[in-house]
């Protein structure tokens, strides 16, 4: 098990097109990924378990990956939030 903390730094936080891009990143793994938010938990291969999370710019968000490939999909995760996620 590997994880992360990250801050979501692009203005509209996670709504629908970045909270799909992650979605679709993460499925491409076969490990478990979820992140830690405030109120619980968040499945992130489930776009709607993302979307249900309503995270807002600037919070931060600790994923945790756990598989066969847990750190590669760390990895990438970080980058693409890192990179604004696509907006």
């Amino acid at each position: 098990m590997v994880s992360a903390k990250v801050k979501i730094s692009n203005p509209t936080g996670l709504h629908l097109r970045p909270a799909g891009k992650l979605c679709n990143l993460a499925v491409g793994y076969k490990s478990s990924i979820i992140f830690k938010y405030a109120k619980g938990d968040a499945n992130v291969k489930s776009v709607l378990s993302v979307l249900g999370a309503c995270i807002k710019s600037g919070e931060e968000l600790e994923f945790i990956c756990s598989g066969p490939d847990e750190t590669e999909a760390l990895e990438a995760i970080v980058d693409l939030i890192s990179s604004g996620l696509g907006e």
